[in-house]
């Protein structure tokens, strides 16, 4: 946990500013006086620690960064951060393997907030040919494999479109979270150089979901995703896990993934 860098009204100020909101919003929202809010903001009040959480929960502020008020206000951090395999996650993980697993034989990956790899149930590996071996040692960052000219990108049949959807995606996470690292991975990705210039992603007012067409060994494969999180999370680790399912988008996809060698429909 950080020690105190910045004033906590200095912090709460930021949230929200980036929030949009204005002193007198938040107050209404929070129900709180907007002078005793500008008091906590100009540090002439000291804000309790009820009043922080409170304020925090109205911000929608992430668990990690409410710890970092808690202790730039002198209060313990509240919300333990703790590794995917400790025993206190033990249900957690246990769920997160079931629906990894029932989701084959397509992909599903559990992704921590900055978008690596936590865990996967490995199927479908001819996603990955052609992949350079940098990009598969752990850990393995699913934004950029999908999007370096040397990951899977030159395969991503409808590349522009793919992009821009993973880029708009990552730029609310910026946005919602203020994460440095995640600043610095957007920089990343909008840096990428391909051999042949993008399209302009086309227009998507009558689309209903942007799919993944992607070719492979097995034919070119059309994929819809999901993403799914926890839904009352009380811990750092699973209040930023994201689970990413795939789904065929097309019969023709569905038949050539079952087609693989091995795969025995369950029904």
């Amino acid at each position: 946990m950080e020690t105190r860098s910045e004033p906590v009204g200095t912090l709460l100020r930021e949230w929200r500013q980036r929030r949009r909101l204005t002193q007198l919003d938040l107050a209404l929202e929070a129900d709180i006086s907007a002078r005793h809010l500008s008091f906590v903001e100009t540090g002439r009040a000291q804000p309790s620690r009820e009043m922080l959480l409170h304020l925090s929960e109205e911000l929608e502020v992430p668990l990690r960064e409410r710890n970092r008020l808690l202790v730039s206000a002198g209060f313990a951090p509240l919300y333990a951060e703790r590794r995917l395999d400790d025993a206190a996650l033990a249900a957690a993980r246990a769920a997160i393997d079931v629906v990894l697993a029932a989701q084959k034989p397509y992909p599903a990956f559990a992704l921590d907030r900055h978008w690596n790899v936590a865990a996967s149930n490995a199927a479908l590996q001819e996603l990955y040919e052609g992949v350079a071996p940098e990009l598969m040692q752990p850990p393995v960052n699913a934004l950029r494999l999908s999007l370096h000219p040397r990951g899977v990108a030159p395969r991503i049949e409808n590349l522009a479109e793919w992009r821009a959807h993973l880029l708009f995606r990552l730029r609310r996470q910026v946005e919602l979270t203020a994460d440095a690292q995640l600043e610095a991975l957007l920089k990343e990705a909008l840096g990428y150089q391909y051999p042949q210039p993008l399209a302009s992603a086309p227009g998507l007012a009558h689309s209903v979901l942007v799919p993944l067409r992607i070719r492979t060994s097995l034919g070119l494969l059309s994929f819809l995703s999901t993403t799914t999180v926890f839904g009352t999370p009380v811990d750092v680790t699973l209040a930023e896990l994201a689970i990413e399912m795939f789904f065929p988008a097309d019969a023709a996809t569905d038949a050539r993934v079952r087609r693989q060698p091995g795969f025995q429909d369950a029904g």
